[in-house]
């Protein structure tokens, strides 16, 4: 699973027109799923994501996890992130599952964040085109890649 995780003041998500999601001071998180991820890796990817200690505490320190400032989480499926550019000018996107295999590993993230976060999160809508607004705070932008944990 390869994510890219940014701080936010606030995000949202909508499809359509119509609004999806929102959240206020927390992460929102793109992920993408390729065929080798697995449970492990979400299992992994959550814990990571919600420990995280990107937050500033009293002495303006980034000492603080979304989990300690009980702030939210917009997690958004985003296949592109498994984009190869190698070649051309027109990306590539084989390595990125197919939905029958990525929706569930999808859902196994959702569950396995809102665990560890010990609260319900928002999501995007799997697969759908949708419009992603989102207040950088920092910026605080990180990119986590399961297959690199080792």
């Amino acid at each position: 699973m390869r994510s890219v995780i940014q701080r936010v003041a606030w995000a949202k998500v909508s499809v359509e027109g119509k609004l999806k999601s929102a959240i206020s001071t927390g992460l929102l998180v793109l992920v993408g799923i390729e065929d080798v991820d697995t449970t492990e890796d979400a299992i992994w990817l959550s814990n990571k994501i919600v420990n995280l200690r990107i937050f500033n505490d009293e002495n303006n320190i980034p000492n603080l996890s979304v989990k300690d400032i009980s702030g939210e989480i917009i997690l958004v499926s985003q296949f592109t992130l498994h984009a190869l550019t190698k070649k051309g000018n027109r990306p590539s996107y084989i390595k990125a599952s197919k939905p029958e295999y990525a929706m569930p590993l999808y859902q196994k993230l959702i569950q396995c964040l809102e665990t560890d976060l010990e609260r319900p999160i928002q999501t995007g809508i799997f697969g759908a085109d949708m419009k992603v607004e989102l207040l950088n705070d920092g910026p605080v932008t990180i990119w986590i890649d399961t297959q690199m944990k080792a």
